[in-house]
């Protein structure tokens, strides 16, 4: 088992999301691949306010508990896979926000996204995210997860991969194992 850290985080934060589905799998996926440690955030968990920190986040001077052990967490990974949906063609609030509460803990680490939705699988939203954390240097890989159609992948209450999802997968966690290596200099 690896030494690197992946943190998945579940974006959505609606009552009957289909992210909780589609975040089990793959975090299950991710576990099965072995390139990392796997841990899970839930932003509905988080219940992050909308951004009431009086001091830039590039200060690390967090005065609120809730923002303190978002920082930790995510200080604690090497690589990050935001599990998100499209909302209006774009991201959703909650994970912008969670965005922009931190600055430094997001610096020169691997990311990637599992998006889904309908006949655009949530390639909209997945390319908001990459102009998102540009600002951040969090490295966005191309290889990501694609689910168009997901509610006709749900069976009794769990999602059910193609064959293509499971190789996008494995083929995103693999990109990530390097690129995550590769950064970690960076981050020591």
């Amino acid at each position: 088992m690896s030494d690197l850290n992946l943190l998945v985080v579940v974006a959505s934060t609606r009552p009957g999301r289909v992210g909780l589905p589609v975040s089990q799998w793959f975090v299950d996926a991710a576990k099965a691949h072995g390139g990392f440690q796997v841990s899970v955030v839930d932003l509905a968990e988080e219940n992050l306010p909308l951004l009431d920190e009086p001091h830039h986040p590039r200060l690390s001077k967090y005065q609120h508990d809730h923002t303190k052990r978002w920082s930790e967490k995510v200080a604690a990974a090497d690589a990050i896979v935001f599990v998100i949906p499209e909302y209006n063609y774009s991201l959703g609030a909650a994970v912008k926000n969670a965005l922009d509460y931190l600055h430094n803990e997001w610096r020169y680490k691997a990311a990637s996204v599992v998006s889904y939705g309908g006949v655009s699988a949530g390639t909209r939203s997945a390319m908001a995210l990459h102009g998102a954390v540009y600002a951040l240097n969090l490295f966005m890989i191309s290889q990501q997860v694609n689910i168009p159609f997901v509610h006709s992948r749900l069976v009794d209450g769990r999602f059910d991969p193609s064959e293509t999802t499971e190789t996008a997968a494995t083929a995103m966690l693999d990109e990530l194992v390097k690129v995550a290596g590769a950064l970690e200099q960076l981050r020591g």
